[in-house]
């Protein structure tokens, strides 16, 4: 199953099935509520399916759409939730992503993504026993004033025999989007990491761009990691971001991909392997929003710490991170943040740090930082 995940990514973007768009239900306009990225101001749209979806494997659906109309350079928030069934009670690979076309249909954004396998029917660790979940959050600027239609996409992957397949669930699996305008707000995504851990040469690499995919746990790989702060080519500069000079208070959220290195796993190096599938992976992560002050140095730090459990049957796992509503400190004499992830290796497999597949295309690790007024 590993090999084909890793095939799978090549094979993703380029796709010759083409699957009808499912009819829509309960929309839901002008939905107002505190976000994932923590402010309780914007309205947003939200479009909820209205009849299951069955995937096969290596197929894609574009289960839901919304159509939003732009002004060049406005930013919207756009989170979707997919909630999906197994035939079977073995493992079936799970990928729900994010992407925004414009009217003639061409891909306009990156597909922000989440994955992992889900274990079968009969799991009892979901929230809802059966049920496995996955939220993709995108943060979308429009490259020019016009019209763009934005997709919440789900595909399956797995080498198992009989047909199995994912069933993406009505009532349970919506698309939403901000009704206006983030004035400000910033992406963040993690470098190049592409998913067998590395460079494919079928995959042309842009100029300058060079793959790079994280490990944590026994040497070789490092005990722990700073995503979206040194975990990029040497040389790479931390990522800054300014503040709107009119909001009184910032927000943020980051989606962080990772994948156990189990032995003879298709998605890692043969030189991270550990032990046979089995025992999964523990890991501390602390996702930091960080306001600097006048010699970039932190003035204030705001956090959100989880410990996690990777299991090698979910293999591949994304985990949520949010920050609501951090006052701007008028005393730190700057309005600059910088967004990272503290990830350490406390047990088990070793740990891939998951970044962007297709070349940067298709993040499985990202970020978003929001401004708040009030």
């Amino acid at each position: 199953m590993t090999r084909l995940w890793a095939r799978r990514w090549r094979t993703g973007l380029t796709a010759v099935l083409t699957m009808a768009l499912i009819p829509l239900a309960g929309t839901q306009a002008g939905a107002t509520g505190t976000t994932a990225g923590g402010t309780s101001a914007v309205t947003k749209t939200r479009t909820t399916l209205g009849s299951d979806v069955v995937i096969h494997d290596d197929t894609f659906a574009n289960v839901l759409q919304q159509t939003l109309t732009m002004a060049a350079g406005e930013k919207r928030h756009l989170r979707g939730r997919a909630e999906t069934t197994n035939s079977i009670t073995g493992n079936v690979g799970m990928t729900s992503r994010i992407h925004c076309n414009n009217a003639a249909g061409t891909l306009v954004s990156v597909e922000a993504a989440s994955a992992r396998n889900h274990e079968g029917y009969d799991t009892t660790t979901y929230a809802t026993p059966g049920r496995l979940p996955l939220f993709a959050d995108l943060l979308f600027t429009a490259p020019a004033a016009g019209t763009y239609t934005c997709f919440l996409r789900v595909n399956a992957y797995t080498s198992l025999l009989g047909n199995p397949y994912l069933t993406v669930k009505a009532g349970n699996t919506w698309l939403e989007s901000d009704d206006s305008d983030r004035p400000g707000a910033q992406w963040w995504q993690n470098p190049n990491c592409p998913s067998g851990g590395f460079v494919d040469p079928a995959v042309p690499q842009l100029p300058g761009t060079v793959a790079r995919c994280t490990y944590v746990g026994a040497s070789p790989a490092e005990p722990d990691a700073w995503v979206f702060y040194n975990d990029g080519p040497p040389g790479t500069p931390v990522q800054k971001w300014q503040a709107h000079p009119d909001a009184d208070s910032v927000s943020a959220q980051a989606n962080l991909g990772l994948t156990t290195c189990y032995y003879k796993t298709g998605s890692c190096t043969e030189d991270m392997w550990s032990a046979p599938k089995g025992p999964g992976a523990v890991v501390n992560t602390r996702f930091e929003l960080i306001q600097l002050d006048t010699t970039g140095h932190a003035c204030r730090t705001r956090d959100d710490t989880v410990v996690r459990t990777v299991g090698d049957d979910a293999h591949h796992t994304t985990g949520y991170h949010s920050i609501s509503a951090m006052p701007i400190e008028p005393s730190c004499g700057t309005r600059t943040f910088i967004m990272r992830i503290y990830v350490k290796h406390v047990s088990g497999q070793r740990v891939k740090i998951d970044g962007a597949q297709s070349n940067g295309r298709t993040p499985l690790t990202s970020g978003i930082a929001f401004n708040n007024f009030v």
